[in-house]
């Protein structure tokens, strides 16, 4: 390791590769809410973040668990629940009165037609304006689940569109 009066240790986040900091720093800049988007293999989160001097604070947020408490019968880590979270989040920024965001999606691999982009596509349909590019959004099909539908047959596309009207009911 170098060392010496020349040496700086990079900051730990950076070291862990969990923040990218130039590009924390352009998004922060913009000064507009930012929509973080978060996957694992089970779930999907969506948070609207503000920047705050003392630390960002968190304005609303949705978690693809929630989606079984609107009747949600599936896996809640698959590009229709994905879509369904960006939905739901996009919904509460709009209760909140925040119609615009800038999408954080961090150190993720920004592949086109995944649950990423599912979840973006979500919030941009419930009505927030953000900077998306809509070819990189899944097919249609892909959203409402008819690709799980052909190979499980377990009733998925029906159930997505029950959740989906109940989420724009509210």
């Amino acid at each position: 390791m170098a060392d010496g009066p020349g040496y700086e240790v990079a900051h730990r986040r950076r070291r862990e590769q969990k923040t990218d900091y130039k590009k924390r720093i352009e998004l922060v800049k913009s000064g507009r809410l930012r929509a973080v988007i978060r996957k694992s293999n089970k779930h999907m989160l969506v948070q609207f973040v503000s920047y705050e001097k003392e630390g960002d604070e968190i304005i609303c947020s949705a978690k693809s668990s929630e989606l079984e408490d609107l009747g949600w019968e599936h896996h809640t880590g698959n590009l229709p629940a994905a879509y369904l979270t960006g939905l739901l989040a996009g919904k509460r920024a709009l209760d909140e009165g925040f119609d615009q965001a800038v999408v954080d999606l961090g150190l993720q691999i920004k592949n086109p037609g995944t649950r990423v982009y599912a979840a973006i596509k979500g919030i941009s349909e419930s009505g927030v304006d953000l900077n998306a590019d809509s070819s990189a959004f899944p097919a249609d099909q892909r959203i409402k689940g008819q690709h799980i539908e052909d190979f499980k047959e377990n009733g998925i596309v029906s159930n997505f569109e029950k959740i989906k009207k109940s989420i724009l009911s509210d």
